[in-house]
């Protein structure tokens, strides 16, 4: 058994490259062989407390059993099909229930797989949008900071999250506005939103007949560090670019489902765009899947016989039936109540526990937005990646909790399902660990 274990320790460290991580030949990966809720167990028979949701997937939680029930249930009927020409149950119950949360007019679906490619899928809409009206466009509008995905698209449009420098002369141009970043007691936040709008307004003033789409991470920007702005700002700026006529995508990947304190932070701004991006939480975290929904105003110009307005893009496991499967019964469980009943009581406790990370010397800029917390450590590198992140990160696991550093950013993103002990649990540890800091 021990010779077996070394084994597989060795093809795995010898044959697999990890996503988003610094080779580092002295670090073996821990072999997770079982999970269940918050909590993932490894072969040594350690307990981890999984607070970022495994990549903020997992929003119900590891092996949620309604989940795991419907993917058998259609694993037993079939498991793939081609999405051309032939349609299936799972897909056609997935359109049904999510054109139902969304607003009314985004009424028409595009399957892919993950995230990334959702995003891909809407600038190329976008783009496409404005090819088949004769009036083809230049230009994306950003915020900078944002972070959309690894494809070259989407890393286009992300350029400015410090994430792909490598593949800079690559990627396509953007025109940027600042991004006001605010936390708790920030008293330069108004300024910054002026600045910001101020910009807006010189871009628009120069560059709106040449913009093809406004694309933002509504109210938080994830992996460029748990970035907020308040949603008020978030309002006046798509207010002033729907004025232009420009379309605005939503990149709703990781604030979907929950994650804000509302079903999706759209609600929370209170202004629809016309294309919204959908991935990570949607299928609960059980398989990939992602979602590129969009209003009337954009599809109906694809709608056409000339084979050069439709839209050339494709997935060998469009709308997979059970990747759809999983995502019609993780949908089912918002019909609970309860559901938000616990995000408000994770939102409650990441407030008073966040409040009292800010008394320590070497923590600042707190911020904490429904299922969102995070925090910023003085004094160290900012930069992904870095020497102190590792470090913290090992220390958290040694402690038996999952958590990565965003440079300098400490968050916690847990599923739902987490019991308050365990949460509270968890800010005890990294109280601790950063008492000495």
């Amino acid at each position: 058994m021990k010779k077996r274990k070394n084994k597989l320790k060795n093809v795995d460290k010898k044959a697999i490259w990890r996503p988003f991580t610094i080779y580092d030949s002295s670090i073996r990966p821990i072999h997770i062989v079982r999970a269940k809720n918050e909590t993932l167990f490894d072969n040594k028979g350690k307990e981890y407390l999984d607070l970022i949701s495994s990549w903020w997937v997992n929003i119900h939680g590891h092996v949620n059993l309604s989940i795991t029930k419907a993917i058998k249930k259609q694993l037993d009927q079939f498991d793939q099909i081609l999405f051309t020409d032939f349609s299936h149950k799972p897909a056609s119950d997935l359109a049904k229930k999510i054109i139902q949360v969304m607003p009314r007019d985004l009424c028409r679906i595009f399957f892919s797989d993950n995230g990334s490619t959702a995003v891909e899928v809407s600038l190329k809409i976008a783009w496409q949008y404005w090819v088949n009206l004769g009036k083809k466009r230049k230009y994306f509008l950003t915020f900078t900071g944002g972070y959309h995905g690894d494809t070259f698209g989407s890393m286009s449009v992300g350029h400015s999250s410090g994430f792909f420098d490598s593949f800079k002369d690559l990627l396509f141009q953007v025109k940027e506005v600042p991004f006001p970043h605010t936390w708790d007691r920030d008293s330069l936040v108004n300024k910054k939103e002026k600045e910001s709008f101020k910009r807006l307004e010189h871009i628009l003033r120069n560059n709106s007949s040449n913009i093809a789409a406004f694309i933002c991470e509504p109210i938080v920007q994830g992996s460029s560090g748990m970035r907020v702005c308040r949603p008020s700002f978030m309002k006046k700026i798509v207010q002033r670019i729907k004025k232009e006529n420009i379309p605005v995508i939503f990149d709703e990947v990781m604030t979907g489902f929950g994650r804000t304190g509302q079903m999706f932070a759209y609600q929370k701004i209170g202004i629809n765009p016309d294309i919204i991006c959908l991935s990570k939480g949607l299928t609960g975290g059980a398989l990939p899947l992602g979602l590129t929904i969009c209003s009337n105003r954009i599809s109906k110009v694809f709608e056409s016989d000339d084979p050069k307005k439709m839209l050339p893009h494709g997935h060998s496991y469009t709308a997979n039936p059970i990747s759809c499967s999983a995502a019609v019964a993780s949908l089912d469980l918002f019909k609970s109540k309860q559901i938000f009943k616990k995000i408000k009581m994770i939102e409650n406790i990441h407030r008073k526990r966040i409040n009292d990370l800010s008394n320590l010397e070497c923590v600042e800029r707190t911020r904490v937005i429904g299922l969102i917390a995070a925090f910023e450590v003085k004094g160290v590198s900012k930069n992904y990646g870095s020497e102190f992140a590792r470090n913290l990160k090992h220390k958290f696991l040694r402690r038996g909790l999952i958590i990565r550093p965003l440079g300098n950013v400490v968050y916690l993103m847990p599923p739902y399902c987490i019991k308050p002990k365990n949460l509270h649990r968890s800010y005890d540890i990294i109280i601790a660990l950063l008492s000495n800091c």
